[in-house]
């Protein structure tokens, strides 16, 4: 791949930031649902699995968990929606930090290329 190991690490990256998202959603929508449990992934964890892996390997399965140690309120739920808005702000920062680095990836290989027709 031109682009080499570091933009598939950037890829798996934003790919993790997108599944949290999308469960950070998913709470949210069930926040007023009578014993859901939050869901979360361990971004660190997830994150070291996918470092220990080769770059051209294909990502395992994600592992997730309900969130533990949130106070349980009288109807079983546990969202809480300071939690879950203050991670999706998180991943939106992240994530928008991992598209301009892979942008710059992109850009330094076609400026390589341009170079090298000249």
């Amino acid at each position: 791949m031109l682009l080499g190991s570091q933009a598939l690490l950037i890829a798996r990256y934003m790919d993790l930031l997108s599944v949290r998202q999308k469960l950070t959603a998913t709470n949210i929508a069930n926040a007023d649902t009578p014993g859901y449990l939050a869901r979360d992934i361990d971004f660190g964890e997830e994150m070291a699995r996918a470092l220990e892996q080769s770059p051209e390997g294909v990502a395992s399965p994600l592992i997730v968990r309900q969130v533990e140690g949130l106070p349980i309120k009288n109807d079983g739920n546990n969202v809480s929606l300071d939690r879950e808005l203050r991670i999706l702000g998180e991943a939106g920062i992240r994530y928008s930090l991992a598209s301009l680095m892979l942008r710059n990836s992109i850009q330094s290989v076609r400026s390589a290329i341009r170079e090298g027709q000249t």
